[in-house]
């Protein structure tokens, strides 16, 4: 039976917190996990409707395959609240310093030479943002992540919604000026967009977007793995194309009826493949467990 364990690391002004889900056997790889963007916390969901569990069913199905795992709550939210006074605060290069943090402490308690890190989403960015001194690391894993600028995917995933018609220009409108390093003034936005565009999290938009996952992935040399799946509404195939093509030594795996949360839907429609954005009972669809596994156990090959 895995064994769970509460594990910390040190934050700026307090400790980062996490779970350790753990085989039975000793010596097992252990994988860092990183939540995508917003309040995710270390099962995958959050607040705003996100419920599918994804990175708790992954940990299950990890250690059933005989690695170890840490699931984490970000700098600043959940149990992890005291590690920064504001969580809006963080920069992707403040989340991959706390990825060497985990580092250091994960090494500390199992005494694995060096850890894997999956970054999910958002996560892969920091991933490979943290790739930059590896050190510690083994080797990257990411899952549903962008492979050009969040500046450039935001924009598709605002057009690909029907629903923004009304709002697209204006929305595109505040892309390009973060992008340039400007703030957009809240008071010219429309009400739809202020959760998106809300001052507390513009400066924070302001630095992501000048990070490029193609540039990051490029300079990094050790094992990268690429898991996409092909119905993700999100992130897409050509997003991990893209990574491929930048890094030609990392293993690309696409995932056919699997959405951006890693869960089986069969069908082009928008409503099915959001509908299991809230639904912890759904499995993870085939092959997401033992792609990771296969990769993590072989030791990147």
């Amino acid at each position: 039976m895995p064994v769970q364990t509460y594990v910390e690391a040190t934050g700026p002004s307090g400790s980062l917190k996490g779970t350790m889900l753990s085989p039975s056997t000793a010596g097992a790889p252990v994988i860092l996990m990183i939540p995508g963007s917003g309040p995710v916390d270390r099962d995958g969901n959050s607040p705003q409707g996100l419920k599918a569990a994804s990175l708790k069913l992954l940990a299950e199905g990890l250690a059933a395959n005989g690695i170890a795992t840490v699931r984490i709550d970000k700098r600043g939210m959940y149990a992890s609240a005291a590690a920064t006074p504001d969580a809006n605060a963080v920069t992707i290069s403040g989340y991959a310093a706390d990825v060497h943090s985990w580092a250091t402490s994960i090494r500390h308690q199992t005494g694995a030479k060096c850890i894997w890190v999956l970054g999910h989403s958002e996560g892969g960015l920091v991933a490979l943002a943290a790739g930059r001194a590896s050190s510690d690391i083994c080797g990257l894993v990411l899952v549903s992540a962008a492979g050009r600028p969040v500046g450039a995917v935001l924009a598709e995933q605002l057009k690909a919604n029907p629903a923004n018609a009304p709002i697209l220009d204006q929305a595109l409108s505040a892309i390009t000026e973060l992008e340039a390093g400007r703030h957009v003034d809240p008071a010219k936005l429309n009400p739809a967009l202020l959760p998106l565009f809300r001052p507390a999290v513009q400066d924070f938009l302001i630095d992501e977007m000048t990070l490029d996952p193609a540039k990051l992935i490029a300079s990094f040399h050790k094992p990268v793995l690429i898991l996409q799946g092909e119905r993700d509404i999100q992130v897409s195939v050509e997003d991990a194309r893209l990574l491929k093509q930048a890094n030609p030594a990392a293993k690309l795996v696409l995932l056919p009826d699997t959405n951006h949360l890693l869960k089986t839907v069969a069908s082009d429609d928008r409503g099915t493949n959001v509908a299991t954005y809230a639904d912890p009972s759904l499995p993870l669809a085939p092959n997401v467990v033992s792609s990771i596994a296969d990769f993590v156990n072989s030791g990147g090959q």
